[in-house]
């Protein structure tokens, strides 16, 4: 019976959270520009009555009464496990900071927005500057052993540390930084003809049918416009992507909806039966971006998928695509070349934003960087780390949503999961005969059947650590990413 209890708390508490979501979402995609105020005053309402319900005394004793029982299954005390550490990391916030950092979220999101469309970072400044105070405050309030940005980081990638980061981007640093440089030197493909003018429509039932042959279930979820791609869910039965259109370059619509919809298929593939519970949740961020990133990377940017596909964007663009060949298709969606846009990145020198990023963040917790001086120390850092001179703030350090929404912390996982991706697909094609001929023929189902059994059905049951070994025999492993990456750049640019 106490189980019971415990459960059918979660299920309320995911009920208003997901209502909250679906508030968030409209936020970001339909709603008119002048209902900004209250809907802050309505997610900050419901983000309090979340944190009350999820720190409520009798939950703590339902919680630590469940931790002693051992007539538990495995399942339903990991479960409990896991609740009970977010139970004792919620009880250090009181409902005034979580309102207040509810409010102060959707009030920065609408300044971004805005600062982003004028090309003005002064809008944004005074809004990001609360934010990133009750962020350290934050960190202060649920504690940290060696840095203030390891408390955030937990939040995102439960159990990564600064300390481990640093290794990893250390990694990046003496392995992908030579190999890009040689990548650069190399004879550049022919791209031109994914800038020309390709129709917002007809790209929108393009990039549906993409979706739809990835088998994300549209009468489980839709897809909408916004302006920075992102996923939500509200159930597995109710999962939402959006995508962005530019109707001068076909890659952003393309990418945004193959990376979403990865998303999107592991939100889908989570076992509605524990809905509210650990169990019934993703991994970590590192592991929901392993999922984007093994579509878009491995799957979209590959041979095999273009094999499959060109006669359909023939179809939608003749007068573009007519004369262009898989395998041209495949070398212009992976061009190897430094740029100021993250999402548009390439998938070897995308690390470096987040490096970037990465040292803009853990310089903001520290203290050391303040945000009035964000814009030219991001720039200067793109022309340390990519050679780039930045345009402009909207193409520079307004480009992302991420700290609107108070999500310092966050980026490392985009990292983490390409390495994860490259890691899971390698076992992937071990594991599935003849999975990249499946491909060709585009047949995705195979893929996804296995993504469903070795990654989506087991929620929060496992670690991100645990599960990678589970799955590929060992922790992650920054080789495989490199092996991934020499292979098939090698092939593009013709490198011995």
């Amino acid at each position: 019976m106490k189980y019971k209890a415990y459960k059918d708390r979660l299920t309320k508490i995911a009920d208003i959270s997901y209502t909250t979501a679906v508030l968030g979402w409209d936020q970001e995609t339909y709603m008119p520009e002048k209902g900004a105020g209250f809907r802050a005053q309505q997610i900050a309402t419901l983000s309090g009555m979340i944190h009350e319900l999820f720190t409520d005394k009798e939950l703590g004793k339902t919680l630590n009464k469940l931790d002693n029982s051992k007539k538990l299954t495995e399942k339903q005390r990991r479960n409990i496990t896991q609740t009970l550490k977010d139970y004792k990391r919620q009880k250090k916030y009181n409902r005034e900071f979580v309102e207040l950092l509810s409010k102060t979220q959707s009030e920065c999101f609408q300044a971004w927005q805005q600062a982003r469309k004028e090309n003005n970072f002064k809008l944004y400044a005074p809004h990001l500057t609360k934010m990133i105070a009750l962020k350290r405050k934050e960190a202060e309030i649920l504690g940290y052993k060696k840095h203030p940005y390891d408390a955030l980081l937990d939040q995102y990638e439960p159990g990564a540390r600064v300390a481990d980061l640093d290794i990893l981007f250390k990694d990046v640093r003496s392995q992908l930084v030579a190999f890009v440089k040689k990548v650069a030197a190399a004879k550049q493909n022919d791209d031109k003809f994914m800038r020309l003018h390709y129709p917002k429509d007809k790209q929108w039932d393009f990039g549906i049918d993409l979706l739809k042959q990835m088998h994300y279930d549209f009468d489980a979820g839709r897809q909408d416009l916004s302006a920075h791609p992102f996923t939500t869910s509200f159930s597995p039965k109710d999962v939402r992507v959006t995508t962005r259109i530019s109707e001068n370059n076909f890659k952003s619509m393309i990418w945004s909806c193959i990376h979403e919809g990865g998303h999107g298929l592991y939100e889908q593939g989570l076992p509605d039966s524990e809905y509210g519970l650990p169990s019934g949740e993703a991994v970590s961020l590192g592991i929901h971006e392993s999922q984007s990133r093994l579509w878009e990377n491995m799957v979209g940017r590959g041979l095999p998928y273009w094999k499959a596909n060109i006669k359909l964007a023939r179809k939608y663009f003749p007068e573009n695509l007519n004369d262009i060949s898989a395998e041209q298709f495949w070398k212009a969606s992976n061009i190897v070349t430094p740029s100021f846009i993250r999402t548009e990145a390439d998938e070897l020198t995308y690390h470096f934003h987040i490096l970037i990023r990465y040292e803009i963040e853990k310089a903001l917790m520290e203290g050391k960087l303040e945000v009035k001086d964000l814009p030219a120390y991001w720039n200067a850092k793109y022309k340390e780390y990519l050679g780039v001179k930045v345009p402009n703030d909207a193409q520079g350090v307004l480009q992302d949503i991420h700290w609107s929404h108070g999500s310092i912390g966050y980026f490392p996982t985009y990292s983490l999961g390409s390495f994860y991706a490259a890691q899971f697909y390698a076992t992937a094609k071990k594991e599935v005969k003849s999975l990249e001929d499946k491909i060709e023929n585009g047949n995705l189902l195979p893929l996804l059947e296995w993504l469903r059994e070795k990654i989506h059905k087991h929620g929060k049951y496992y670690s991100a650590e645990e599960l990678c070994k589970k799955v590929t025999g060992e922790k992650l492993n920054f080789n495989y990413f490199m092996d991934y990456a020499t292979e098939k750049y090698s092939e593009i640019y013709g490198l011995k």
